[in-house]
């Protein structure tokens, strides 16, 4: 790919820049912001908690997109004057710090911009992510395994933190399903691009024989359920069980059974959580992950009575979504956007950005 000249760069930026300011209306921003400080400045505002969560933390959610974008403005007046004073001065060491904000100030608007199309109902959300190992017995495991480390890896990388809420261990190798919350605004509009089936060819470590290896692993993604949402769960359609918790070769990691594993009767769905918190507190995560996704059931047969309307023929795009091939040579290749690269182990290091950016564009133009 050709490289910009910097007189053409900074307009493409200002250009896209302009653009997010649009999309994102910063002026109704600040009017939102003015009058959240007003709720917020109320005396007795902390005697409804919950609402007073919620308005302090869209009010933060809120100044901070504020500073993001303002920020981005000025950096981008501040680059032009960089290249007028290198040139100047015909400063070689002051063109080159210009081009490397230029750079990173282009990376940063990308970002920006990829956000504007997260506009679903739940994207700005928490999200909540599964990860299961399919076909391919103890290499699926493992290779469940390795795309949790990819997430946290990339969650770490972010500065968004994750909560581990169960792990269920495979008994050689690897691990038969974890459940884990991801906290940050827009996880779940991001992350969502990742459901559905990741197939992994290798030659399998766990084969004498060094034979090449095909495995399976599901990724699951759900909004994490807020308070306003209305999801309640009778007690007498949940079976609830309690047990010790267990880490890798099903050793025990607690001495009590705090461990608590709810199944919701009339729709077959089981959640566990054993964070190695008390009981009562594996239960209110417990019951939080089932509301979670009795939530998305409900939007997916909302969906799906939608589709039938509308005549909607399209498969669920997440089935077999990437490909992640060690041997004979080294890709990973998504199967909807094609986008690829050969850096297999950066990949697996959370590198992917490049990967998740494409499929919320791929997404859009799928909507559209």
């Amino acid at each position: 790919m050709a490289t910009l000249d910097p007189s053409d760069a900074l307009k493409e930026h200002d250009a896209t820049l302009t653009s997010i300011e649009k999309v994102l209306d910063v002026p109704s921003m600040r009017v939102e912001v003015e009058r959240l400080e007003a709720e917020a400045s109320v005396p007795n505002l902390w005697d409804d908690q919950a609402k007073a969560q919620q308005v302090t933390s869209r009010l933060s959610f809120v100044q901070g997109e504020i500073a993001r974008v303002t920020g981005l403005r000025s950096r981008l007046d501040d680059v032009a004057v960089m290249f007028d004073l290198a040139e100047e001065m015909g400063d070689a060491d002051a063109l080159a710090e210009a081009e490397a904000e230029l750079g990173a100030l282009g990376r940063a608007i990308g970002e920006l911009e990829v956000r504007t199309l997260l506009s679903g109902e739940y994207d700005q959300r928490d999200a909540l992510i599964t990860v299961r190992a399919e076909a391919g017995g103890v290499d699926a495991a493992d290779w469940a395994e390795m795309l949790l480390r990819m997430y946290t890896r990339y969650c770490e990388r972010h500065g968004w933190g994750v909560e581990v809420y169960d792990t269920s261990y495979a008994e050689e190798a690897g691990i038969k399903s974890a459940t884990f919350a991801v906290k940050a605004a827009y996880a779940y509009g991001t992350l969502s691009v990742e459901q559905g089936t990741h197939r992994l060819v290798r030659i399998s470590p766990f084969d004498n024989q060094g034979r090449r290896q095909t495995s399976f692993a599901g990724v699951e993604v759900i909004p994490v359920v807020e308070q306003t949402d209305s999801i309640e769960i009778p007690e007498d359609e949940l079976r609830v069980d309690v047990y010790r918790s267990s880490g890798p070769g099903g050793q025990g990691v607690n001495t009590t059974d705090s461990a608590v594993r709810l199944t919701h009767i009339p729709t077959g769905i089981v959640v566990s959580c054993q964070n190695e918190r008390s009981q009562i507190q594996n239960k209110a995560t417990a019951l939080a992950v089932l509301s979670a996704k009795l939530l998305e059931r409900a939007r997916q047969e909302e969906q799906a009575k939608i589709d039938a309307l509308k005549g909607d023929s399209g498969g669920s795009w997440g089935n077999q979504m990437r490909s992640y091939v060690l041997h004979p040579y080294q890709m990973v290749k998504d199967l909807r956007t094609e986008v690829e690269t050969g850096n297999t182990a950066a990949v697996l290091d959370g590198e992917i950005d490049d990967f998740i950016e494409a499929g919320i564009r791929w997404r859009r133009t799928q909507a559209g």
